[in-house]
């Protein structure tokens, strides 16, 4: 029988959608490299890790704006808890993880509380 895996498409963040074609018009290779290169930081990390990371970075998706306060992350608590049941500390780890996209130049720090998603130019 055959083994493999689902991709889940719609689980991907949108920093990992990464486009060579859209909407019937190829994309340049320099703007499909730089925007690989922004997320590269998360290969270097476990499976497990990465998996908050990523939670983490589909939570500050769904906000859908640039600009964010850790209170809009923290809104996702609940989620995130229904997805890490053996996890008590949730908040912390959402602000660890929003420090680590910082210190991988994902995110940038604003002001206490506040923070900016760094987008290249795609």
């Amino acid at each position: 029988g055959w083994v493999g895996s689902n991709i889940l498409l719609d689980r991907i963040p949108d920093a990992g959608r990464i486009f060579l074609v859209r909407n019937s018009i190829p994309i340049p290779k320099e703007v499909v490299v730089a925007k690989w290169q922004h997320t590269l930081f998360l290969r270097e990390e476990k499976a497990d890790a990465r998996g908050w990371l990523i939670e983490v970075m589909r939570c500050v998706d769904m906000i859908g704006a640039t600009d964010f306060d850790i209170e809009q992350v923290y809104a996702f608590e609940r989620k995130l808890s229904a997805l890490y049941p053996n996890n008590r500390n949730v908040r912390p780890k959402i602000r660890q993880q929003l420090q680590f996209l910082r210190d991988n130049g994902y995110l940038e720090f604003v002001a206490r509380g506040r923070y900016r998603l760094r987008k290249e130019s795609f």
